[in-house]
């Protein structure tokens, strides 16, 4: 199914000069009306028309978070004030946040690309869609919402937290779609066994899931656990939000929506533009934004791109699931180490539950890497001996696939905190 079958299926070489005519507007108008952006293409010594082809792109200097946070709160804009009609803005736990504006016709823009990620996912006029990512500044609640109304389903706007009143909701209203964290949908998952809940029992059957990176192993565990199939959904508030790129049912990378964003792959340490295929950082320019054009936004996340057509007929991009992010990395000893490897490796292994968390400390002169590892009740209440020989096998998988030395503490049931947003993976307790 396709939401908008003219565009989503569009021949490469039409994309491509679609996408070409559309960055030129973009650079043209935020040289003229971004401060910002005009200071750094002059020092750069780069004029809007010097771009003439999709390679001239890389030309362009990257945007990053902290620029946002620089021209806090609105010094990124293109439009005045009154054009703006919406406002989002990150949590800013690590400082100011960053703020993202939105003309009438941007949330029109962010609508379409909703529905047609929806669509992507098999979601219809006849869905049931509970929405449990968080409504206010953060922009998955509302940006799904939209979307699913756009579409005419039903939406069932939950929001995050009161897990059981989630369930409840699933139960009585016969929500057919879930849309949240993947690590919240298998909390939810617990909390039905509490409930004595059967997911079977349930009209449950899909479930669209992002704001966090996460592995194969767990789409495997999720759509064992509730019996649904989950897709990958991407977005950022710095780009649009929700919406940038989804999974199609073929589960084969997530389509990256090109005439309205151009991805890019660079080598993270030093920036270099990187061939198709290739993994490294996504960069991402907008094509079509009012409110706040971005150029060359260095995301931070880690992925790969794939040009060749998908058996789904869209044309576009298909960008790998996000593997981890530049600034999720941990170095211990000389060795990067992310959040996903370990997952991978944890998932793989019989009796080990999807929670865990990565610690790290400094003994001496010397990093240390610790896991927590929550096991099944069935494994938790076995013989110490059977205890000690998984928590043996665990680490020799961890050491073999990340390189270094590793601690595992295999911990009860449900006692990693659990979260109804991101997952929180990783305590660094070095004083670096």
């Amino acid at each position: 199914m396709y939401w908008d079958a003219e565009m989503e299926c569009m021949p490469r070489e039409e994309l491509d000069q679609l996408k070409l005519r559309r960055l030129k507007e973009t650079v043209f108008r935020v040289y003229a009306f971004v401060p910002h952006y005009r200071d750094k293409m002059d020092a750069a010594g780069i004029k809007p028309y010097d771009i003439q082809t999709l390679e001239d792109i890389k030309y362009l200097p990257f945007t990053t978070k902290q620029d946002l946070r620089d021209n806090y709160p609105f010094g990124l804009f293109a439009v005045p004030m009154s054009d703006v009609v919406r406002i989002h803005s990150s949590s800013g736990t690590t400082g100011k946040p960053t703020v993202v504006g939105y003309t009438k016709k941007d949330l029109y823009t962010w609508t379409e690309l909703m529905a047609r990620a929806l669509t992507c996912a098999g979601a219809t006029r006849h869905s049931m869609i509970q929405n449990a990512y968080g409504y206010g500044l953060f922009t998955g609640g509302l940006g799904v919402h939209y979307g699913a109304e756009r579409i005419c389903a039903s939406v069932i706007p939950s929001s995050g937290g009161n897990t059981k009143r989630q369930v409840m909701l699933m139960q009585d209203f016969g929500t057919t779609l879930i849309t949240c964290t993947p690590s919240y949908a298998l909390y939810m998952y617990e909390v039905m066994q509490e409930m004595g809940i059967s997911p079977r029992d349930l009209k449950l059957k899909a479930g669209i899931f992002g704001a966090e990176p996460w592995t194969e192993s767990m789409r495997r565990d999720i759509e064992a656990r509730l019996g649904i199939d989950a897709y990958d959904i991407y977005g950022l508030s710095e780009i649009i939000g929700p919406g940038v790129a989804i999974e199609c049912p073929q589960k084969k990378g997530l389509h990256l929506f090109e005439d309205h964003f151009m991805p890019e792959i660079i080598d993270p340490g030093s920036g270099e533009v990187l061939p198709p295929g290739a993994e490294g950082e996504l960069v991402i320019t907008t094509l079509t934004k009012e409110a706040l054009p971005v150029i060359r936004y260095r995301t931070r996340d880690l992925t790969s791109l794939d040009y060749q057509g998908c058996s789904c007929g869209r044309s576009h991009v298909r960008m790998h699931k996000v593997m981890g992010r530049s600034d999720d990395m941990i170095i211990i000893r000389g060795v990067n180490v992310f959040p996903s490897m370990v997952e991978s490796v944890l998932l793989s292994i019989p009796g080990v539950e999807p929670h865990y968390l990565l610690i790290v400390d400094r003994v001496g002169t010397l990093d240390e890497l610790e896991v927590w590892v929550e096991v099944s009740e069935k494994v938790f209440s076995d013989q110490v001996k059977k205890l000690e020989e998984l928590g043996k096998l665990i680490r020799k998988e961890l050491e073999g696939t990340l390189g270094i030395g590793v601690k595992v503490r295999l911990v009860e049931p449900r006692s990693i905190e659990r979260s109804e947003g991101k997952a929180k993976r990783i305590i660094d307790r070095r004083k670096l």
